[in-house]
């Protein structure tokens, strides 16, 4: 793709303006570091664009603060005080997702999978509402690997939501059917890892 054109252009009777503003399905998996900061760079390059952002973090705890997560809603205030950029909200699950404010019980898979489903379905809602430009889902190929949601509704949903929603999903071991709808999958292959020599995560790199 020399200078970001395409190697060849379909015949499917769209022009060029309506084949460049078509949705993305990003899709960042395997097992190399970068899966989720590739996808807040997205998310960045949306804010400048003035993009409503919309993160979802599941998996990870809800005491564990990223520095995307610090970033981010720094921008959501420069927004709401100067029109810069665009709103974003951060939401992640392990203590109840932000929209319920409460915990959902004990520390227990069980109550996991609920968060995530429940996590889900409010994405499925936002969805149809065309609520956000784009949606990040920060490891959100767990809860489909563990069978916590329904990956053909997880397909079924992508693949036919409406107007021009961005959606970048991230974490290993990406079931082939979310591939299937993906329009853009990127694999994330470790060559070599600080961690192979028994190094710890650092400080801004892991976090």
């Amino acid at each position: 793709m020399p200078q970001g054109r395409p190697d060849a252009v379909p015949d499917d009777g769209l022009t060029t303006r309506q084949r460049r503003n078509r949705p993305i399905t990003a899709v960042h998996t395997g097992p190399g570091k970068g899966k989720s900061t590739a996808a807040f760079g997205m998310a960045l390059r949306g804010w400048n664009q003035r993009f409503d952002i919309g993160v979802f973090q599941f998996v990870k705890s809800a005491k564990w603060k990223v520095g995307e997560e610090e970033v981010f809603r720094r921008l959501h205030e420069l927004h709401e005080q100067t029109g810069e950029g665009g709103p974003v909200q951060w939401h992640k699950m392990g203590s109840g997702w932000s929209w319920t404010r409460t915990s959902s019980g004990e520390d227990t898979q069980e109550r996991h999978a609920a968060d995530a489903l429940e996590g889900w379905q409010e994405i499925r809602r936002r969805l149809a509402q065309e609520r956000h430009d784009l949606y990040v889902l920060d490891e959100f190929t767990y809860p489909m690997k563990w069978g916590w949601v329904d990956v053909d509704e997880v397909c079924e949903t992508l693949a036919n939501r409406p107007g021009k929603q961005h959606v970048v999903v991230t974490g290993r071991d990406a079931d082939p059917r979310l591939l299937q709808v993906a329009t853009l999958v990127t694999e994330m292959t470790k060559i070599r890892h600080p961690m192979d020599d028994g190094q710890k995560g650092q400080r801004g790199i892991e976090w």
